[in-house]
């Protein structure tokens, strides 16, 4: 059962607006923790272990994949949501889930389908997760997609960032009017401190940023320094680990007390006064959102925009565009269970689910399928 001492804003199994489909079940589980664990073995999410967060898979074993991003958000989130006294099923749920629709290649890919899918309807990260779950998943005797509740569907469309605006206006049936549960906005900055720290991590170990340039960034400065007072012997990697250790703790404590502080001030007593409040309410505070907009540039400019990632980047850009254009021109060379979806989703959506679901990987192997006349097909 959930736990029993949560607050009486936060979103409870026994209130869900429920599932499209109707379904006999074979437990008891709480409709938030059924929806998690629908999540976790489901195929979008096991081919998330071979999809880019910075670094693309063939570059090494250590870096983050979309996987292992995802844990490390469902992770945070259910820390913040405990503290909170919020439905942790439920905010596990949408951790593990918020990243399902994304393409090979990370925002890359995302681009590339935006671009080609721009006159037949469009392509965007957080509607393809979307899609997943309601309609590509084909696990089920009686209906396709995972049947999700309503509220982990509207916290899966109104996922948002500084990377992710998604217009959920198409998607009138989630009320884009309303503001999503607190549960699902936790999952908006759980995403943004697993990233920035996880990335300072891997860009480190890659070589492509170095620890004095990080030294400009107030937020990393501070906590560097904290962590040096606290351990004086700690040198190299175990140094670098217990600094971002620090920062994703100091992060969490400074949104938790900043919620706290917001939910008092805006008297927010239920979920529908979450619901109908004006703002997000889950945040951190103005001088930690100052330093962290602070980092996240430093990241943009270092990290991101390094030029070994930039040509990783425009190579993805070239064979996605090609396998994409291939794919419309000559509709036969996708797999005959995609031809059969043609007369339901059209030509180009369906080619774009195609493309959207590849790994990395594989999207390389079919590159050399496709293009390189010496390669098995």
């Amino acid at each position: 059962m959930e736990r029993p001492d949560l607050a009486t804003y936060a979103a409870r199994s026994e209130t869900s607006r429920g599932r499209y489909h109707e379904e006999e079940f074979k437990d008891d589980r709480p409709a938030f923790e059924r929806d998690r664990d629908r999540i976790i073995h489901c195929a979008a999410f096991r081919r998330l272990e071979y999809k880019t967060q910075v670094f693309v898979n063939h570059e090494g074993d250590y870096y983050r994949t979309r996987l292992t991003h995802s844990l490390e958000v469902a992770q945070i989130s259910r820390g913040i949501a405990r503290r909170l006294r919020l439905n942790e099923d439920l905010v596990e749920a949408l951790a593990l889930a918020h990243d399902l629709g994304h393409t090979p290649f990370g925002h890359t890919g995302e681009e590339v389908l935006s671009r080609l899918m721009c006159e037949a309807g469009g392509f965007e990260h957080n509607r393809q997760s979307l899609r997943i779950v309601e309609v590509l998943e084909e696990r089920y005797p009686t209906f396709n997609g995972l049947n999700l509740t309503w509220e982990t569907r509207e916290g899966i469309i109104k996922h948002s960032s500084d990377y992710d605006k998604p217009d959920a206006s198409v998607l009138p049936r989630y009320q884009p009017e309303l503001r999503p549960s607190l549960e699902a906005q936790i999952i908006d900055l759980a995403d943004e401190i697993a990233y920035n720290n996880h990335d300072i991590d891997d860009g480190l170990k890659a070589g492509y940023l170095q620890p004095d340039e990080l030294m400009q960034v107030e937020l990393w400065q501070q906590t560097y320094e904290r962590v040096k007072n606290k351990y004086p012997g700690l040198t190299g990697e175990r140094l670098i680990y217990q600094t971002i250790s620090h920062l994703i703790g100091f992060l969490i404590l400074d949104l938790v007390e900043t919620t706290r502080g917001r939910l008092s001030d805006a008297r927010i007593n239920s979920l529908e006064d979450v619901r109908q409040h004006a703002g997000a309410l889950v945040s951190f505070s103005r001088d930690t959102t100052r330093k962290n907009r602070q980092l996240k540039r430093f990241l943009y400019q270092s990290l991101y925009r390094h030029y070994k990632v930039e040509r990783m980047r425009i190579k993805a850009e070239r064979f996605l565009t090609r396998l994409f254009e291939s794919y419309r021109d000559n509709p036969t060379l996708l797999p005959l269970s995609y031809q059969e979806r043609f007369t339901t989703y059209g030509k180009e959506r369906v080619i774009c689910d195609y493309v959207a679901g590849m790994t990395d990987r594989y999207a390389q192997d079919e590159y050399k399928r496709l293009f390189e006349p010496f390669e098995r097909v």
